[in-house]
């Protein structure tokens, strides 16, 4: 059964799509969307950049890290090309398990389910403050093999986590079951010392009329990392992480969310 979707107000999924330039969001979504723009220009790009972070990313791992398998918390609306795309074009084998949490993106689901046929994407509709139920679940345990490599990607995500410690303890627990050779990537939310007045008036209405978040500054977004050797360039603006011509650019200072590829000794 689908679940009810409210378009009476402006959903994160939803004004995320917007943004990508996508089609599975409404006027209200578009609304939002619109002014969060009017008060901080530039957010467009920047969450396009978030985007091509994610692809080069999930490209290096396949392509170059040997990674075959991928769990991908807080999925969103799916924007092509997703995630098992983007892994399977590099090797066909990959198996890839997708989880959000939103009834939104459950509805759209079976857009992730079209796998190639040497590989497998599995939907699991679960809470990433519950990492056991995700890492126990039948979705996981059937596509994933958690005794060989598994790259956990967070991207976008933890910044929707309000309390630090909170956010610390999840990747511990998600990541403390993967094999050695398994990677993190994280992608954050930043703060820009620059026009903190401009930025937070338009995080502020996001949070009131959209959803929570939390920006983080640049030393405990590290500390998601601790016990992991980050691949180079370490943890810098998504932009700068070995970039390939294909995102936005912007200036560190507006390039507000960082990323980084972590590998577990």
């Amino acid at each position: 059964m689908n679940p009810e979707i409210d378009t009476s107000k402006p959903h994160s999924a939803r004004v995320y799509d917007y943004w990508l330039g996508g089609k599975n969001n409404y006027e209200v979504d578009a609304e939002a969307g619109e002014q969060v723009e009017r008060m901080w220009p530039g957010v467009r790009r920047l969450i396009a950049a978030n985007r091509a972070f994610m692809h080069r990313a999930t490209r290096h791992l396949a392509a170059e890290a040997g990674i075959r398998q991928f769990l991908d918390i807080g999925t969103g609306i799916p924007t092509e090309p997703n995630l098992h795309q983007i892994a399977q074009k590099c090797a066909p084998e990959c198996r890839v398990v997708y989880v959000d949490n939103d009834p939104i993106v459950l509805q759209y689901a079976q857009a992730l389910l079209r796998s190639k046929p040497e590989g497998r994407t599995a939907y699991l509709h679960a809470d990433v403050t519950d990492p056991r139920a995700i890492l126990t679940s039948p979705e996981v345990r059937e596509t994933l093999d958690l005794e060989q490599p598994v790259a956990l990607s967070l991207v976008a995500l933890l910044h929707f986590i309000a309390d630090d410690g909170t956010a610390t303890d999840i990747v511990r627990r998600l990541m403390e079951p993967l094999a050695p050779g398994s990677h993190l990537v994280i992608s954050h939310g930043t703060e820009d010392p620059e026009e903190t007045e401009v930025s937070e008036r338009a995080a502020e209405y996001y949070r009131t009329n959209v959803s929570d978040g939390q920006a983080r500054p640049y030393g405990t977004i590290l500390s998601l990392f601790d016990g992991l050797d980050l691949v180079e360039p370490g943890l810098v603006p998504v932009t700068r992480w070995r970039p390939d011509g294909e995102a936005p650019e912007l200036p560190d200072n507006k390039a507000l969310i960082l990323g980084g590829v972590a590998r577990k000794p």
